[in-house]
């Protein structure tokens, strides 16, 4: 199993096409994700593109957006 890595240089991750939600605010107060060369997937904040990412597996992400589709984490903006 792929282990996720914490705090990776954004600007490192030369093979990585960064995209965000429709939804993000006109502010850029959003994250931004990356699908990289060997499928895992990069996390990083819109606002600061030079700073770390953060990296899971493709099974991790999938979990957690199943896990916001069907409203988990609704609670947290409460």
């Amino acid at each position: 199993m792929q282990q996720s890595v914490n705090g990776v240089p954004a600007n490192t991750l030369h093979d990585a096409t960064w995209v965000k939600s429709r939804r993000s605010a006109i502010e850029g107060n959003c994250v931004e994700l990356a699908v990289l060369a060997d499928g895992r997937v990069a996390v990083r904040d819109s606002r600061e593109p030079d700073g770390p990412a953060l990296i899971y597996s493709r099974a991790v992400m999938t979990v957690f957006l199943e896990g916001a589709r069907s409203g988990e984490f609704d609670r947290l903006g409460t």
